[in-house]
């Protein structure tokens, strides 16, 4: 079997930045065993694959080198861009139907970012076990969060924006989100450097030690913090290594995460 892939990154202004997602198009659904094969081979953190259904509509499904999860960002990003700019150029809008997370609602905007529509994510205080703040901190080699939080991920909030740039994994942070029952790890406080907020995310059970940038944890973010800054629309920038920059709108039941993306890489794959 040869199938197409394009290599795109995410959350980018060119090449080389953001997250990169491999996109997949399919003409019909193959085994999922194969799919977690292939993003095992890809490497990446989100390996993307799709199956046209209608005019404008897609079915879509998201895998990790370790495993399929229910919702992904950047490779939705990805896989929109490589539909609207190669696919399908004639589209503005498109609408994926998604196994966990409902529809999602994708359009391509005048100056060339795309905004996604996804189910927002409100987070409420995590309050046990009494010594996970502690635990956090340790494992990450900072002080402990001033609060911490259940969503869809745990999140850990702290009050200055130096402390998320310094984290590192001490290699424990995996141990302290599986007894807590997460796999995924947001950490984040208000920005500096011209942004309302920053994050990193790490999710080392699902084979992502940290996530350059990641769509789904502002959707936890993007009411959190448009609460806490009383704003609706905010600039926001995941400060991994790479990095990346997004424009998160709290929209009520509804997060609009807008970015934009450069293509790397396309290829053929033989399975």
């Amino acid at each position: 079997m040869k199938l197409k892939l394009w290599q795109v990154d995410a959350f980018a202004n060119k090449p080389l930045q953001g997250n990169p997602a491999a996109v997949i198009p399919l003409e019909t659904w193959i085994d999922a065993g194969l799919m977690q094969q292939i993003a095992r081979e890809n490497n990446l953190s989100e390996t993307a694959f799709f199956v046209n259904t209608a005019p404008g509509r897609y079915d879509l499904r998201w895998f990790t080198p370790a495993a399929e999860i229910e919702l992904a960002g950047h490779p939705t990003l990805a896989t929109s861009w490589t539909i609207f700019e190669i696919l399908a150029p004639e589209l503005g809008t498109v609408t994926f139907t998604t196994r966990h997370s409902g529809e999602l609602i994708v359009s391509r905007n005048a100056d060339a970012s795309i905004s996604m529509s996804l189910p927002a994510s409100p987070s409420q205080p995590l309050e046990s076990p009494a010594d996970l703040g502690e635990r956090i901190g340790a494992a990450l080699a900072v002080e402990p969060p001033k609060e911490v939080l259940k969503s869809r991920y745990m999140m850990a909030v702290w009050n200055d924006p130096a402390t998320i740039r310094s984290i590192r994994d001490c290699g424990d942070i995996a141990r302290v989100l599986r007894d807590a029952g997460f796999w995924g790890l947001v950490a984040t406080a208000k920005g500096d450097e011209g942004y309302d907020f920053i994050s990193r995310f790490f999710a080392p059970d699902r084979g992502v030690p940290e996530d350059p940038v990641t769509g789904s944890a502002h959707t936890i973010l993007t009411p959190y913090w448009a609460k806490a800054l009383s704003k609706k629309t905010m600039k926001a920038r995941q400060v991994s290594a790479r990095g990346g920059d997004l424009i998160c709108t709290d929209d009520g039941v509804r997060s609009v995460i807008t970015g934009t993306c450069a293509l790397y890489m396309i290829g053929e794959i033989y399975v």
